[in-house]
């Protein structure tokens, strides 16, 4: 019998969550008088809001839950959120996050049908009533469909359904331009700022340089160093703004980062820079994209700190700008442009 009900639990990251769109997209084609609803964690909720395959978003604030001063604040607002999942009486509830925290909110609904991969970890499998095999070594997306297959579901069309933003413009953005992600969660993941202001100073079109917060001091050298063909943006969009700002643009240049994942689920051609991380696992899915590394042998190491990372140190400017205009140049007619 088709489910009525159905919970996933995928709080964070971004990528992770634009991986889980695909599950998202046959669940609902499959069942589609289900209800569906997503567990998210606080400051990613802008990614699914107003998702008209999602009924519900269960926003959770699970950095708080991880802070001494906030435990009894955080007993409560947890009993409170198992009592209410409980309540809902899901028939199906899918971890994709297969962790702990996220394996403690599956049993929590007390569903018949608790699913997640066996390769979950924290002991979060204890939790399940069926596990599915998704393997050590495929892609995270076709990891997690191999769940909506195991339901049933048509896992062949492989597609990343964003919501509509409602954004239509942005002062001051101009028509063509690409995009440059800076940033990354790990610092192992970066490649130098002074690389990307060097490949932005010889590209043929304006760059915008897009992150968070915390990324502003790395757009900010990334701008000094462009000679005036970059403009940041770090710090000045939430999610909504960012999905429709990589949605227009010509090509990024990204590290391994969360923009980067919703650039290649929007089709736009990426050029994706990749030193600790794998991306067979990790890369953007899809064709048209393009992954530049280095041939260091450590590499991939999936370490979070490291002396030199060499990885990415050893990527020039120049490696990333040739690779670029290589592919521009099969696309459309040769220009003329500036080497860095």
């Amino acid at each position: 019998m088709a489910p009525g009900k159905i919970l996933i639990v995928k709080p964070s990251s971004l990528g992770d969550i634009v991986h889980s769109l695909p599950v998202l997209n046959a669940l609902s084609k499959t069942f589609p008088d289900a209800v569906i609803d997503w567990v998210i964690a606080h400051g990613f909720e802008g990614l699914l809001e107003g998702h008209p395959m999602i009924r519900k978003l269960w926003i959770i604030r699970k950095d708080n839950w991880k802070k001494i001063r906030n435990v009894r604040e955080t007993v409560q607002s947890i009993s409170v959120l198992f009592k209410q999942l409980k309540g809902e009486q899901y028939d199906v509830v899918i971890d994709l996050q297969g962790l702990l925290r996220s394996g403690l909110i599956a049993s929590a609904t007390a569903s018949p049908m608790r699913i997640g991969l066996k390769e979950a970890r924290e002991g979060s499998r204890v939790f399940y009533t069926h596990t599915v095999e998704g393997g050590k070594n495929g892609h995270a997306v076709d990891r997690y469909l191999k769940i909506a297959g195991f339901l049933g579901c048509d896992i062949s069309d492989v597609r990343f359904p964003l919501p509509p933003t409602g954004r239509t413009s942005f002062p001051q953005v101009p028509e063509k331009y690409a995009v440059l992600v800076p940033g990354a969660r790990w610092g192992t993941k970066l490649w130098p700022a002074e690389e990307f202001g060097k490949l932005a100073s010889a590209l043929p079109m304006t760059t915008l340089v897009i992150g968070g917060r915390a990324d502003t001091d790395i757009a900010n050298v990334v701008v000094s160093l462009s000679g005036g063909k970059a403009r940041s943006l770090a710090g000045e969009t939430d999610i909504k703004d960012l999905i429709e700002i990589l949605r227009r643009a010509q090509f990024v240049v990204s590290n391994d980062s969360g923009p980067m994942h919703i650039a290649a689920a929007l089709a736009i051609p990426v050029f994706a820079i990749f030193g600790p991380t794998d991306p067979r696992k990790t890369g953007p899915y899809g064709g048209g994209h393009t992954i530049i590394r280095s041939s260091v042998p450590c590499a991939p190491c999936r370490r979070k700190s490291c002396e030199d990372a060499r990885c990415m140190k050893e990527i020039t400017a120049r490696n990333v700008y040739d690779i670029i205009a290589a592919t521009l140049s099969r696309e459309r007619p040769k220009g003329g442009t500036e080497r860095p």
